[in-house]
């Protein structure tokens, strides 16, 4: 696994975007210089398989045990059905919530008591839906080993959720490793790459909008 090729993928197909200069704004309301949308990996086939065959070698190095991949909803659930081909292991997804119709299910997939699950998320920043997810397939009796990712920020937040829920996460790039690609390859300056790491640091805190260093 190569975190610097993976990087170099996110940044060439513009699934990560960094703009300190025009921040966006987060559903939460946060200014954040940067933004995240791995989907743009399923209509790009090289970073795709990239991508597909590191999360397999993720599972197989982290997660030997490794029985059914579960995704979230909705953005790991392409990921977990490449994933779960590429290793002939069974797959599914968990809602966000339970149907309010038919057998009223959350878990879509069997899942037997006992079963070794790998869940497969797209991005990790607060880990609140993948942690979600995670409680769900407890519930359901799962032995969840961990998650495995394409993308973490490596908020403090991200990393108090899964700690509180005794889960552990593996990313194939995070957000240190791609601001130094994206500086390497003049895509951001050296103080641009400080404002996304200050941001990183403290989100709630827009100082790192005002930061000239």
């Amino acid at each position: 696994m190569d975190k610097k090729k993976i990087a170099e993928g996110l940044l060439s197909i513009n699934a990560v975007f960094l703009r300190p200069e025009d921040p966006f704004t987060w559903a939460s309301g946060i200014k954040s210089p940067i933004y995240c949308d791995n989907r743009l990996t399923l209509t790009a086939p090289e970073v795709r398989d990239i991508i597909e065959e590191g999360l397999v070698d993720l599972i197989k190095e982290y997660y030997p045990e490794c029985e059914v991949v579960m995704g979230t909803s909705t953005a790991g659930i392409a990921h977990a059905a490449i994933v779960g081909h590429l290793m002939n292991i069974p797959m599914g997804y968990v809602r966000g919530s339970a149907k309010d119709h038919g057998r009223t299910n959350q878990i879509e997939g069997k899942i037997l008591p006992g079963q070794k699950v790998v869940v497969i998320e797209d991005l990790i920043s607060t880990a609140g839906s993948s942690c979600d997810t995670v409680e769900v397939l407890r519930n359901a009796g799962a032995d969840v080993l961990g998650i495995a990712s394409i993308f973490t920020y490596g908020m403090e937040k991200g990393l108090k959720k899964l700690e509180e829920y005794k889960t552990v996460n593996h990313s194939l790039c995070d957000l240190d490793t791609l601001v130094d690609v994206a500086v390497e390859t003049g895509y951001i300056t050296p103080k641009d790459k400080i404002k996304v790491i200050s941001f990183r640091n403290a989100p709630s805190d827009e100082s790192w909008m005002k930061e000239d260093n």
